[in-house]
C-alpha cells in the first residue's frame, strides 16, 4: 500500500487546495524553544537593541545536507541566486521558485566545504531541492536532520544564535581571544571552552547601520553544554539575557523577514509530480491559511521574490528553474514588501472590543505575535480597494506598535502613505479554535519602507 501523498490529499478535500488549508485548523507554530520566556518577552525584545540576545536554536530549524561533486550544480539550477563564488565559508539566503516564478521557500544555505551545503530553516525549500537531487541527474546525497518536534532521533549539532551591539564582543570573550574577524554573510571558525565551533555572520534584527553584530553559532551537539555555558558566562556582565519561544519569532518583523509565506506548489501540471512526491502528513499538507484575505483560488496567496524583497538575491547569470517568469516580471514588479505601522488608538480600539465589548467585538489580538495560524494573511486596502496582503502582526517593544509585514501594490509604496488593514477571520469562526466569534475592523496602517532606526519602546 503506497503512502498518502499530497496530491491525493487535496483531491480527497474536494480537489481546492485553498479551501483545505483553509479548513485545516492547526494554530501557530510553536517554537521548542526550552522555556517560553527567561525575563519577560518585552526586556527580551528590548535588549537585542540595547545589549544582546542569546536564542538556542537547536531545536526548531530542519538541517538538510547536501553532499557530493554535483552540490553546487543542484542549488544553481534551482535556486534565483548566483552561485559563481559560493563554496566552503560561504552563506546566502537560498530562494526557489516554481517554473512560474513565484516563491516555495527560502531557507539560509550554509558552504560548510567545497562539496557539503546545509540548508537550514524551514522544512519547504529543502523539501524541494531533495526532490530533485533524488530525481534528476546529480551526483548528490542527502541526510536530514529535522527540527526536534518530528525527529526521532538527537538532533546533530548544536545552534546558538548571539544577538546584538554587543554580541561580537561577548563572543570574543568567550572565545579567549580565538575570534577573528569574520565577514558578512561568511563562516568563521574557532575556539570556545575547548570545542572547535563553526559561526556564520548575520543579523536576525535587522537593526540599521548594525547589520554585522550577530553571530550563529553551531557545533557536534555532544559538546552544546560547555559552550552555552561559556556564552552566557560572558555575556553576564554585559546585559546579555536568554531569549525564549515567546520573543523569538518577533526577531523577524523588525528584520522585515516574512516567514511563513504559502508555498506555490499546489497548482500545475509541472507541479503534479512534486506533490505526488510529498507526503499527506507534511507540512505542505497542513500549512493552515487564517486572515481577512479568503480567496478560493490558490494562486491568489503566491508571492514572487520581488513581492518579499528577494529582488536583490535574484541572478539571471544562470539557468534555473522559473527564470524565464522572473525576467519579465523583474521588469515591472507589480508590487513590493513593506512594514506597516498600526494605528495606536486603532489597535487599542481591537484590545479593548475583544475583550469588553458588548455582543461580538473585534478578533482577539494576541501579544506580542497576533497570528492564529501556520500562515497569515490580511486583506490590505485603499478606499476599499484591495492593494495587497499583510502577514504576521506582531508588536515589539523598540517598534512601540504592532506591525504588519506586507506585500502591496508597487506604486503606494512609499514612507507615511495611509491605508486600511483588515483585522479577523470571519470565515474561521467555527473551524479555527482559536477564532472566537467576533466582527472583522478596519485599522488604520501608514506603510514604512526601510527597518526603524530608533526605539519606540516607552520606559
Amino acid at each position: 500500500m503506497t503512502t498518502p501523498n499530497l496530491e491525493q490529499a487535496i483531491d480527497r478535500s474536494g480537489g481546492n487546495p485553498a479551501k483545505m488549508l483553509r479548513a485545516d485548523a492547526r494554530g501557530p507554530y510553536q517554537f521548542p524553544i526550552p522555556q517560553m520566556e527567561y525575563a519577560n518577552w518585552r526586556d527580551e525584545q528590548r535588549v537585542w537593541r540595547e545589549s544582546a540576545i542569546f536564542f538556542d536554536q537547536s531545536f526548531h530549524m530542519s538541517d538538510v545536507y547536501f553532499r557530493g561533486p554535483d552540490a553546487k550544480r543542484l542549488f544553481s539550477e534551482v535556486g534565483v541566486n548566483s552561485f559563481r563564488t559560493f563554496g566552503r565559508d560561504k552563506a546566502k539566503q537560498f530562494v526557489a521558485t516554481n517554473p512560474r516564478g513565484h516563491v516555495i521557500g527560502d531557507a539560509i544555505l550554509f558552504g560548510l566545504d567545497e562539496e557539503e551545503y546545509a540548508l537550514v530553516g524551514s522544512p519547504v525549500a529543502a523539501n524541494w531541492v531533495q526532490f530533485h537531487a533524488e530525481t534528476g541527474d546529480y551526483k548528490v546525497d542527502v541526510e536530514r536532520d529535522d527540527a526536534s518536534p518530528i525527529n526521532p532521533r538527537e538532533r546533530l549539532l548544536f545552534r546558538y544564535q548571539v544577538q546584538g551591539p554587543a554580541a561580537l564582543e561577548i563572543v570574543r570573550k568567550a572565545s579567549g581571544g580565538t575570534l577573528g574577524p569574520v565577514k558578512f554573510f561568511n563562516i568563521g571558525e574557532f575556539q570556545i571552552a575547548g570545542v572547535t565551533v563553526r559561526a556564520l555572520n548575520h543579523t536576525m534584527v535587522g537593526i540599521p547601520g548594525q547589520e554585522h553584530t550577530g553571530l550563529e553559532i553551531f557545533g557536534p551537539r555532544e559538546h552544546s553544554a560547555p559552550v552555552k555555558e561559556a556564552l552566557l558566562e560572558a555575556g553576564s556582565g554585559l546585559g546579555m539575557l536568554q531569549g525564549g519561544a515567546v520573543s523569538y519569532p518577533t526577531t523577524s518583523n523588525e528584520s522585515g523577514w516574512i516567514a511563513r509565506p504559502l508555498p506555490a506548489i499546489y497548482t500545475g501540471d509541472d507541479m503534479r509530480a512534486y506533490r505526488e512526491h510529498l507526503p499527506a502528513h507534511g507540512f505542505e499538507a497542513h500549512a493552515s491559511l487564517g486572515g481577512s484575505f479568503v480567496s478560493d483560488s490558490i494562486e491568489d496567496y503566491y508571492l514572487t521574490p520581488y513581492d518579499l524583497g528577494y529582488g536583490r538575491v535574484v541572478s539571471f547569470d544562470h539557468d534555473f528553474i522559473g527564470r524565464e517568469a522572473l525576467e519579465q516580471i523583474a521588469v515591472a514588479p507589480p508590487r513590493r514588501k513593506v512594514w506597516l505601522d498600526w494605528d495606536a488608538g486603532d489597535t487599542g480600539h481591537v484590545l479593548t472590543s475583544s475583550l469588553f465589548a458588548s455582543g461580538r467585538g473585534a478578533k482577539y489580538l494576541s501579544l506580542p505575535a497576533g497570528g492564529y495560524s501556520l500562515i497569515h494573511y490580511d486583506r490590505v486596502l485603499l478606499d476599499r480597494t484591495g492593494v495587497g496582503v499583510a502577514m504576521d502582526p506582531m508588536f515589539t517593544m523598540n517598534h512601540g506598535n504592532v506591525t504588519s509585514l506586507a506585500s502591496i501594490d508597487a506604486g503606494l509604496a512609499e514612507d507615511g502613505q495611509r491605508l486600511t488593514l483588515v483585522w479577523g477571520d470571519e470565515a474561521s469562526i467555527g473551524v479555527k479554535p482559536q477564532v472566537e466569534p467576533h466582527r472583522e475592523t478596519e485599522v488604520r496602517v501608514t506603510v514604512r519602507t526601510s527597518p526603524r532606526t530608533s526605539q519606540g519602546a516607552r520606559r
